[in-house]
């Protein structure tokens, strides 16, 4: 192993990452900064200092990021309406920019000449977390130990765990079967018995949401304000970004909404089967849509909708800091001055349904559109020049075609 004086350390305090610490203080006889971010995975972090102190930490960073993850990540991203492969709203893959910028400034500021991270070799988030990681340090220097070392199961872990004497908090009921991942946007779940794509696993998976059955059996109608594309208020209620998202989650979750079974294609190459829970997300992407539906001139509209699926693809593959990313997110944000309003939504049993939208600034001029008396608003005889103009290269085509 190459010499390495100080790591910090992406900890959750979980199984993996209590591990790796150990790993690490073995394996590179180095010293450990741990460092855990609340992003909104509504978990108890009490049990993370004194763990890490206990296995002779000294730098102990836990860190308050659930407003800044929403208003600079997660809200930036929705108002480009990312989608990836036409179902996936990008819950992980929106996190780790931030826990990697996060994870950066601490190695800088304790002076650590390496990071390390539980991202598997066979995932996404070890992509995302280092093309974050050389954005602000091109020079440093990543340990990957899922890459390195010869554990390979949950079972090798614990039998480590034991012979070290690493303290591992037991979840109450055995704990879930799955890998899961929460966040303040979303909560994910793989492995167990999912990696069969046709076996369907029972209610008891979902924890953020009801039944879409069992769900109230009376609609409930919401209204959301926007200023410049993100979401202000919740039924008159002004809110911060995060409040807002766990509002929406809130809501949402109690009708069913949100659920999502997928086959993904990884950026490693294989094909991943995953559950997720969106309810406060796909309550925005629909609102969003809404407003922008009166607010936005036509070619802005289907000129976001034609580089939506790029930028999706940029976020998942781990490209947040790019300046791709960078340049497509100015062009998203300046078709947002005008994105301003109300929508009001009704949700039932794990739908949402427009039910409204105004605008200070709506486009929408019910004098034009009006099917009633127009006059003087639109000449109807403008259409057919109009029409013969757009049709002249099809009937030359269609002249040389009888020939």
């Amino acid at each position: 192993m190459s010499k390495v004086r100080k790591v910090a350390l992406a900890y959750s305090g979980g199984l993996d990452t209590s591990v790796i610490l150990k790993w690490l203080q073995d394996t590179y006889q180095c010293e450990v900064v741990t460092f855990t971010a609340d992003i909104g995975q509504g978990e108890e972090l009490d049990h993370v200092r004194p763990k890490a102190k206990q296995l002779g930490v000294k730098e102990i960073f836990i860190d308050d990021l659930r407003e800044e993850f929403v208003r600079d990540f997660v809200f930036p991203m929705f108002r480009a309406n990312a989608i990836y492969e036409g179902e996936y709203l990008l819950g992980t893959s929106i996190a780790r920019p931030l826990i990697a910028k996060r994870l950066m400034e601490i190695a800088e500021q304790t002076g650590c000449d390496a990071i390390a991270h539980g991202a598997t070799g066979k995932g996404n988030d070890q992509v995302r977390f280092e093309l974050g990681a050389y954005h602000f340090n091109p020079a440093i220097k990543v340990i990957a130990p899922w890459r390195e070392w010869d554990l390979t199961s949950r079972e090798t872990l614990l039998a480590y765990a034991a012979k070290h004497k690493i303290p591992i908090t037991k979840k109450k009921g055995g704990g879930s079967p799955y890998s899961m991942d929460a966040n303040a946007l979303h909560i994910s779940y793989e492995g167990g018995g999912l990696e069969d794509p046709w076996w369907v696993p029972d209610d008891s998976i979902w924890r953020w949401t009801k039944n879409p059955e069992q769900a109230p059996a009376k609609a409930e109608y919401i209204t959301l304000k926007f200023k410049h594309g993100d979401v202000v208020a919740v039924n008159g209620k002004k809110l911060s970004p995060y409040k807002v998202l766990a509002k929406l989650n809130e809501i949402g979750g109690n009708h069913g909404i949100g659920r999502l079974d997928i086959v993904e294609n990884r950026y490693v190459g294989m094909k991943s089967r995953g559950c997720y829970e969106t309810p406060g997300g796909t309550i925005l992407m629909k609102a969003h849509r809404a407003i922008e539906s009166i607010t936005l001139d036509r070619e802005q509209a289907h000129l976001k909708d034609e580089i939506m699926p790029r930028y999706a693809k940029l976020i998942y593959n781990g490209y947040w800091f790019s300046p791709e990313r960078n340049a497509l997110q100015a062009l998203i944000d300046d078709t947002q001055k005008h994105v301003n309003g109300e929508v009001r939504l009704k949700l039932y049993k794990g739908n949402v349904y427009n039910a409204g939208r105004r605008s200070p600034d709506t486009l929408f001029d019910a004098k034009i559109a009006t099917f009633e008396d127009d006059r003087g608003a639109y000449n109807q005889k403008d259409a057919e020049g109009f029409i013969r103009l757009n049709a002249l290269r099809l009937r030359i085509g269609a002249k040389r075609d009888r020939k």
